[in-house]
């Protein structure tokens, strides 16, 4: 029998029953003997031989309840895994729903889901119409390609179709927008649960092929990424090759939309709240699920603070607030809602040319598809050729 290789609705079955075992099984489990303990800690000496007797009871019970709940789990994550490999079930990704859920989790444990193995992992893929394309098939994917190439990333956990998020009827998309300045819009997916920098060199080469690869003279790139997406292109951007001719002297602009270049407060309160829960027994199991969270997350606490911006290249910073002025007392606090401003926008210490667009009254998502941004767009790509 052919194992099979395209993700399937059992592999995701088989991953939900044993992230239930670790996540409900085994916290629970934890939780109750840390709270156990801590009650028998105080009854036995004050009750003496009866609390002893009591303890070691409860304790062979709920030992064996904890034992056959998880071992119920692992059984069947084994049996939905052995109809996987036979090829059993729908693809993941027959539909909207199964794209969503698969990218949603790759955010959150796409390194394990790498490490393991996982036909639920991502790899970094040139996408259209919903599918991967194959960098040998570039003619027939792109019928009319064009001289001039913008890359689109998305975000955490985010796949492709965000580039449609938040459309406005009788208002052309982002991407009908480069389509009409004269750009090809290439859209890529990524697995944002990997290392940030990670992410950087797998585009990197992807785009070092596709160039190769291209119908026609590739003569500029333009990457442009939404949050997370931003810091993967930077750290793209960065990456140096002893290639003859390296994608990186065709690339002009950088744009990033709401990207945490100095980390999210969101990222970085789930690290806080990680060491908080780990000071108790009784909540430290509670934390050790936070703990499980991705590298591509943890790396969203700082955000590339560190990494240069390329001399050749423009970048072009987009910031957004939920409030008229990023200097309002809320503005500042939540910006974006995901994103403050100062992250978005850092200042000439890292980005010495940088070009920025505060958008106002908007949120994290507004901005893929905002007429401000479009205009800025419109201008940016031309201005810099």
């Amino acid at each position: 029998m052919v194992a099979s290789t395209q993700a399937r609705v059992t592999d995701l079955c088989s991953f939900a029953a044993t992230a239930a075992q670790e996540l409900v099984a085994d916290t629970v489990r934890d939780t109750h003997r840390a709270v156990a303990q801590r009650t028998f800690s105080v009854l036995e000496p004050r009750i003496g031989p009866p609390a002893a007797v009591a303890r070691r009871v409860h304790d062979a019970i709920a030992g064996t309840v904890h034992t056959s709940v998880r071992l119920g789990f692992l059984g069947a994550a084994l049996g939905l895994k052995v109809a996987a490999d036979a090829g059993a079930g729908a693809p993941v990704e027959a539909g909207a729903r199964g794209i969503f859920v698969r990218t949603s989790l790759n955010g959150l444990v796409g390194d394990r889901f790498a490490a393991e193995g996982s036909r639920l992992a991502l790899t970094t893929s040139v996408r259209v119409g919903g599918a991967d394309v194959p960098l040998d098939r570039l003619a027939s994917a792109f019928p009319e390609p064009g001289r001039k190439v913008a890359v689109l990333l998305h975000g955490l956990s985010e796949d492709e179709t965000c580039w449609n998020w938040r459309s406005r009827p009788g208002v052309p998309t982002t991407l009908e927008v480069l389509v009409a300045a004269g750009w090809t819009p290439v859209l890529l997916r990524s697995n944002t649960g990997l290392p940030v920098r990670e992410n950087g060199a797998a585009v990197s080469s992807l785009l070092q092929d596709l160039v190769a690869g291209w119908p026609v003279q590739v003569e500029r790139i333009v990457l442009i990424g939404h949050s997370m997406g931003g810091l993967i292109h930077r750290a793209a951007s960065a990456v140096t090759t002893a290639h003859e001719r390296p994608w990186t002297d065709l690339l002009t602009d950088v744009v990033t939309l709401g990207t945490p270049h100095l980390g999210a407060p969101i990222a970085r309160g789930i690290s806080r709240g990680c060491a908080a829960l780990a000071r108790l027994p009784e909540t430290a199991p509670v934390g050790r699920i936070l703990e499980m969270r991705s590298a591509g997350v943890r790396d969203l606490e700082q955000g590339l603070p560190d990494l240069p911006a390329p001399e050749h290249v423009r970048f072009r910073l987009v910031s957004a607030s939920l409030t008229r002025s990023p200097d309002h007392p809320v503005g500042r606090v939540v910006g974006d809602l995901l994103v403050q401003v100062p992250s978005a926008q850092p200042g000439s210490d890292l980005f010495p040319r940088a070009d920025t667009l505060h958008v106002s009254n908007a949120d994290h998502f507004d901005i893929l598809n905002h007429p401000r941004v479009h205009a800025a767009l419109r201008g940016w790509l031309a201005d810099s050729a």
